[in-house]
């Protein structure tokens, strides 16, 4: 009894570690230059967040420090204590200095972006090297803020952090000019970029995937039809531990005998939708954009997509393959083509297109893995900043170069 417990326990425990959220976030390496006072000016290391750069795009922002009397830590609301939107110094934005410790780097942001701050500078309170920060800090699933964060946030040295401090205290204006240019690729002629997601919208926050999809999907085609982009979808999979294939759990939640695995929707394993309906469906979406793709129209990928959330939805018990079929024959698709390619669920081999998908999530160079859905990555970089279509737009348009830009995006009104 207690085994079955156990594996119950690992299972409920394995899922909630992938149901969809924005939970996480990564610390990259990047710079900032100090420009006065005289005796600091010089280029610093520092470790920008994975989350809040401006919807604007651009790469760079100037602004004056100022590190609070109260709440150093920034760990609470600034609220009746400072506003920092009257507190700038030399004429220039704020940017808050705050000690690290006692809650994450990312409601430090919230907060300091609630009091008017520009970007939030987080000191370490140890001598350590910044790279030691590259490993995911994890963030509570229930952080509602954590996607609504625009300012931008870097962790600097405790040596720069007291050196701006004692600055400060000797009635000396601190300004840097903070850039996040090395966390983007070069510009080009055309931006890549992929959506992590999950066919099943109703798992908590999931809701804001497909928002994001109805949102983006006209301007994601017209896009891509005129060359400016080049864009796949993803899915998110794990697999069974083969000494749990035969279990209840397994075969609940995976396909190809345990290879291929999503969360229980409801996380019930005897009762409503299970996980291997969730990666059946998954594996559809990837099948449909594969097929769509090789006829010189992946963009039909965003249009099913869409349908299927609206004439398809779990809570209406028509989350089945007879539903996505019909949309599919709405839409001109291929059918025989897609059933090809999505192959049999219930064989115990591989299935070429999950394979490659479960590859894709681990870390690619300055990529970092896959942890959570949705996740957008544009030029092989994580996106910071909100899941929203003016956001994202303007993040993709800052990738072009200049002539690129005008043609692709300021020519359509885009921005």
């Amino acid at each position: 009894m207690w085994e079955k417990l156990g594996v119950l326990a690992c299972f409920v425990i394995w899922s909630a570690m992938h149901v969809c959220c924005m939970g996480s976030f990564v610390v990259e390496s990047n710079s900032l230059e100090l420009t006065s006072p005289d005796n600091l000016r010089d280029t610093y290391e520092c470790a920008i967040g994975n989350f809040g750069v401006p919807a604007s795009g651009g790469g760079s922002l100037v602004g004056a420090v100022i590190f609070p009397p109260a709440n150093q830590k920034a760990c609470k609301s600034f609220d009746h204590i400072i506003s920092f939107k009257s507190e700038s110094a030399a004429g220039l934005p704020v940017f808050l200095l705050a000690d690290r410790g006692d809650c994450y780097l990312s409601l430090k942001a919230w907060n300091a972006q609630n009091a008017g701050a520009a970007a939030i500078l987080v000191a370490d309170d140890i001598v350590e090297p910044l790279i030691l920060m590259a490993s995911p800090e994890e963030e509570s699933s229930d952080a509602d803020y954590l996607q609504n964060i625009t300012i931008p946030s870097a962790l600097i040295s405790k040596y720069l952090g007291d050196s701006i401090k004692e600055a400060l205290s000797e009635g000396g204006v601190v300004t840097i000019n903070l850039s996040w240019k090395e966390a983007m690729t070069h510009p080009d002629e055309r931006v890549e970029y992929e959506f992590w997601m999950n066919s099943n919208y109703e798992c908590g926050k999931c809701e804001s995937q497909i928002k994001f999809v109805k949102k983006f999907k006209k301007v994601a085609q017209k896009l891509e039809r005129k060359g400016y982009t080049k864009f796949t979808p993803h899915y998110m999979t794990w697999y069974c531990p083969a000494a749990f294939v035969l279990s209840t759990q397994c075969k609940s939640q995976c396909i190809n005998h345990g290879r291929y695995c999503a969360p229980d929707p409801d996380q019930d394993f005897y009762k409503g939708y299970e996980g291997k309906d969730v990666i059946v469906q998954n594996l559809l979406q990837a099948c449909v954009y594969k097929v769509a793709n090789e006829s010189g129209r992946s963009w039909l990928w965003w249009d099913y997509v869409a349908e299927f959330a609206f004439r398809c939805p779990m809570k209406d018990k028509k989350y089945t393959k007879e539903c996505a079929d019909q949309v599919m024959h709405s839409l001109g698709m291929d059918v025989k083509q897609i059933d090809k390619c999505i192959g049999d669920p219930t064989a115990d081999m591989d299935n070429p297109i999950l394979k490659a998908e479960q590859a894709a999530q681990t870390g690619n160079g300055s990529r970092g893995s896959i942890t959570s859905v949705p996740t957008l990555v544009i030029n092989n970089k994580q996106y910071r900043g909100t899941l929203d279509k003016g956001a994202v737009l303007g993040t993709i348009c800052s990738y072009f170069n200049e002539s690129r830009k005008q043609s692709a995006c300021l020519a359509q009104g885009y921005l």
